[in-house]
């Protein structure tokens, strides 16, 4: 038994802000041939994760929050924000469920947030996800500008 408990929170967020991307996560799944990838992320609100989607495979994707607060954006095909969450306990928003083909990002909006994730296995990095050619790359200098714009957009500051 993995115990996810504030001992294995804290040291995850502890990873994460030594991180230079800023995030961490840990994989419960013991290899990427796992038909259920299932990992705890911990992020900080400078990384950046670039908008992508799961197609071809298709995969389902689903988000909980653990701790702090982190939104979750679905674009369109072009880029703009069709829906969004706030995923955070105390406004009762506890996650989300991404279905296949949809372009997302998230964007952590408290430092110390924690999410689980469950995808849709096996991960292969080749085609795990397709990365939006209208967001920033990931280590793009604008990325991070990038969130700020959309944290603008949707008024979350």
């Amino acid at each position: 038994m993995i115990k996810i408990d504030n001992s294995f929170i804290s040291g995850i967020v502890k990873e994460a802000k030594r991180s230079a991307r800023r995030r961490k996560n840990h994989n419960f799944h013991k290899v990427p041939e796992d038909t259920l990838q299932r990992m705890v992320h911990a992020m900080e609100p400078d990384t950046y994760v670039q908008p992508h989607k799961h197609e071809n495979p298709d995969k389902r994707e689903a988000f909980i929050i653990l701790k702090g607060s982190v939104a979750v954006i679905e674009f369109d095909e072009k880029g703009v924000v069709m829906d969004y969450i706030i995923m955070n306990h105390e406004s009762g928003n506890y996650g989300v469920d991404i279905q296949p083909g949809t372009w997302h990002t998230l964007i952590c909006l408290e430092t110390g947030s924690v999410v689980y994730e469950v995808k849709d296995g096996p991960y292969n990095p080749s085609d795990d996800k397709q990365f939006a050619s209208w967001a920033p790359c990931e280590g793009d200098p604008d990325a991070l500008k990038y969130n700020e714009q959309i944290i603008k957009y949707l008024k979350l500051k």
